[in-house]
């Protein structure tokens, strides 16, 4: 029997609100009330009282008949869904479908609906339903309908039924290296690897390591002036990327600099490096300071008639988003980067105060959409090297969970996010205390409204210039894990998405781009929800430390999935030399993120690990005196083993590195996504010493097989 009044059941069960779960250690947990409550305040249903509640269930029902069309239909190729219409009790209706292409289709056909009518606002209204065709066109349609004078539309989108892999490449397995961009600083950067630094790596690795793709960290768009968040996971907007990655002297302006602005850009990067020289860690305050006023210097340069051309080009194909952020932006270097404390009147993108700052401070704001224009032409020349140079997918980006409730996508969609509520996730293995990523959460109802608009254009532009996509936590397109404001994470529940709407356009989009989806679908997964990812051809991940048959075995290589990016490894762990020192261990112990012993924790973490090890040696891979540089390749080679199509090797573990770039559950209690890269020597590696490692070949050819 449910702990909740009935109405506030019902509508839970209506939203896609979890009232119970079941947990890592395979609890039965039900949901306190209050988070059930406040979770249906965040979507604007009051159920604080049962007669409130009832109120709200009333009123959820009555709204759908309101509607003469659903706000969107998401279907496969080869599916013919039914949906209602909603009209005039008796009333005649015609509906049709116009065509993303042009045309239209009037195959639509109506089924049987015996729904009585109700009465509707002093209207009697009557339902019908129709089903669409089973052969329309993979894209975003428009489903109309017209009875009397009334008329309504809504998206219609078709998806892929399957997506796999890219048809280039093949039967063949592939690997790659993931790096974090940032880490990764070559001679020439600006104490931030940036986005010349990731054209050579991938040259580098497609054309003397035979490597198919270089994953990257969220590239997505951060602070406009310092302090910058130093986590990649917590951008202020998805669809943009950081202008921190940029190379000043790439910019085809660069070169028209007049002698005193090139002494000056000059001077900002030797000073930069004075004040860099010697520090152990990413400095991204320090980094951008300078590198933006050089970019300042370059953007006042007038640009060729061409140029002009295609920056207007630009700003035109990323519209009112574009605006949005690059007002946002303009607008945080005068009041700071959280939206939320801004004056009253600029806190909406349609505000009057904000459109007239937008016309007294349109320089500001060009400045802003130009950086993105300089970020899109340099992606695009890192994607072109990496595929020329053999790279089969090139740059492989990743996809942050979500962004900043102070940052530009919140200001500028907030009728899209939830409010009075953030994203994380529940206690489980590796942070047993549940986690709290401080992220407002889509609005899966908000977003059906919208025809998934803001979720189609991130997805579009990651794949813009890329070969794949790494989707972070991607069971969040299932359900997120969500926690009122000033809660714990163990408070929180669960809220279900429209998973074939997500998964849909994410398949769509990338089949647009001849790209593949590898999901990460670590931590707390429903199997059914792995299960679906693989019928839609959208890959899995599989990290060597996690992989466990039902004995608590190290799972054989022959049944570890195909359709998977399979590594040792991942950014929330240590490289794999510090895992085998049990480094992850005592890093949480100190932190404060365990919940047993540290004994029972080294314990159980070194049992796991021996487990690994003595496979090895049993399959005759690995001598009793391997050292470490030794078992970091057998580890690897366990991977060629499997049948997994998608091999990785982390940068850090090709270069020997220990220390760990993320400690999942910190901030600032440990320098997260701030470590450079360093060899086993704990000596800062520079790009160019990566091409030049023995060691980074030796472990390259044990993958390549």
């Amino acid at each position: 029997m449910s702990h909740l009044d009935p109405a506030v059941q019902q509508l839970a069960d209506a939203l896609g609100i979890a009232t119970e779960y079941w947990d890592w250690q395979g609890h039965h947990q039900p949901v306190p009330a209050q988070t059930v409550t406040a979770v249906l305040a965040a979507l604007d249903l009051d159920a604080s009282t049962p007669d409130a509640a009832r109120a709200a269930l009333e009123e959820y029902h009555r709204s759908g008949w309101r509607r003469m069309l659903p706000p969107c239909l998401v279907t496969r190729q080869g599916h013919r869904p039914d949906f209602p219409v909603h009209v005039p009790a008796g009333a005649p209706v015609q509906v049709w479908i116009d065509l993303e292409t042009g045309g239209f289709r009037d195959d639509v056909v109506q089924t049987e609906d015996n729904s009585p009518a109700q009465e509707i606002d002093g209207e009697w209204t009557g339902r019908a339903r129709f089903r669409l065709p089973d052969d329309l066109p993979l894209g975003y349609h428009t489903l109309r309908a017209r009875s009397g004078d009334r008329e309504a539309a809504a998206a219609v989108i078709v998806t892929p039924p399957w997506l796999g892999f890219p048809a280039r490449m093949g039967d063949h397995r592939a690997w790659g290296l993931a790096a974090q961009l940032y880490s990764v600083r070559s001679e020439r950067s600006w104490g931030v690897g940036d986005l010349t630094d990731l054209t050579d790596l991938a040259v580098w690795a497609a054309a003397e390591q035979g490597a198919a793709y270089v994953l990257v960290n969220p590239l997505h768009a951060g602070e406009p002036v310092a302090p910058l968040e130093p986590s990649p996971y917590l951008p202020t907007s998805r669809r943009f990327a950081h202008p921190i990655y940029l190379r000043v002297e790439r910019i085809p302006e660069y070169a028209d600099l007049d002698d005193t602005d090139r002494t000056a850009v000059a001077a900002l990067r030797t000073d930069l490096a004075a004040a860099l020289d010697g520090v152990d860690a990413i400095d991204r305050d320090t980094s951008w300071t300078a590198k933006r006023a050089a970019l300042q210097r370059v953007h006042r340069v007038e640009r060729s008639a061409g140029r002009e051309i295609a920056y207007r080009a630009y700003r035109q194909r990323e519209g009112s988003g574009l605006l949005d952020y690059a007002t946002w932006s303009a607008l945080a270097e005068t009041h700071g980067p959280d939206w939320r404390r801004w004056p009253a009147e600029l806190r909406s993108p349609t505000d009057p105060a904000v459109v007239a700052f937008r016309e007294a401070h349109g320089d500001e704001i060009d400045f802003h959409c130009w950086l993105q224009w300089v970020l899109d032409d340099q992606l695009d020349t890192a994607q072109r090297a990496a595929t020329t140079a053999g790279a089969t997918l090139g740059i492989v980006h990743d996809l942050a969970v979500g962004v900043h409730p102070g940052g530009a996508d919140a200001w500028g969609l907030q009728d899209v996010f939830a409010q009075g509520v953030s994203v994380g996730a529940p206690p489980d293995p590796f942070n047993q205390n549940g986690q709290d990523w401080t992220q407002p959460p889509w609005r899966p109802d908000r977003l059906a409204e919208v025809a998934y608009t803001p979720f189609r254009q991130l997805v579009a532009t990651v794949l813009r210039h890329s070969g794949g996509v790494r989707v972070d936590h991607i069971i969040g397109l299932f359900r997120l894990w969500w926690t009122p404001t000033g809660q714990l994470p163990t408070t929180g529940t669960y809220v279900r998405y429209d998973h074939e709407a997500l998964i849909g356009i994410l398949a769509l989009e990338a089949h647009r781009a001849g790209a593949l989806v590898v999901g990460e679908d670590l931590g707390v997964v429903e199997p059914s929800a792995r299960s679906y990812l693989r019928e839609r051809g959208i890959l899995g991940t599989s990290i060597l430390w996690f992989e466990f048959d039902e004995s608590g075995a190290p799972l054989p290589p022959e049944r570890w999935r195909e359709y998977c990016l399979a590594s040792v490894t991942t950014h929330d762990l240590p490289p794999t030399a510090g895992y085998l020192a049990g480094e992850h261990v005592r890093l949480r112990h100190e932190l404060g993120l365990l919940t047993r012993s540290l004994a029972d924790e080294l314990a159980t973490d070194a049992a796991e690990r021996d487990a690994w090890l003595s496979t090895l040696r049993r399959r005759g891979s690995l001598p009793d005196d391997a050292d470490v540089e030794a078992t970091v390749a057998e580890l690897h080679r366990y991977l060629t083993w499997t049948p997994s199509r998608l091999l990785c090797v982390s940068l850090t573990d090709a270069v020997g590195d220990r220390r760990t770039q993320n400690q999942p559950g910190t901030t600032d209690e440990y320098p997260n996504w701030r470590v450079p890269l360093t060899g086993p020597d704990g000596v800062v590696m520079a790009l160019e010493d990566v091409f030049t490692s023995g060691r980074v070949a030796a472990l390259a050819a044990v993958v390549r097989g």
